[in-house]
């Protein structure tokens, strides 16, 4: 099964990648850049797996550029105290 498949995987996945950027020393602003680069990539690229992917997708795919980079910046801070560390 994929990691994209189940929504807490991908929160867990997601908080390893975190975890790990943080301690190489990526800060706030350059984290909230890349989340929101891979959240374009996702949605213009990736079927969701799930129905909260899908509700992101769907999201994504009205907000503006600034509402983008929120739901991006929100999903860092969701996914700040997951992880396996």
């Amino acid at each position: 099964m994929s990691v994209l498949e189940n929504w807490n995987q991908w929160k867990d996945f997601l908080g390893d990648r975190l975890n790990q950027a943080q301690d190489q020393g990526m800060n706030k602003e350059a984290m909230g850049d890349l989340a929101y680069q891979i959240g374009d990539y996702l949605a213009k690229n990736v079927d969701p797996k799930n129905e909260q992917e899908r509700v992101l997708t769907d999201l994504w795919s009205v907000a503006s550029p600034d509402e983008q980079h929120a739901i991006a910046t929100m999903m860092v801070k969701l996914v700040q105290n997951n992880g396996s560390k």
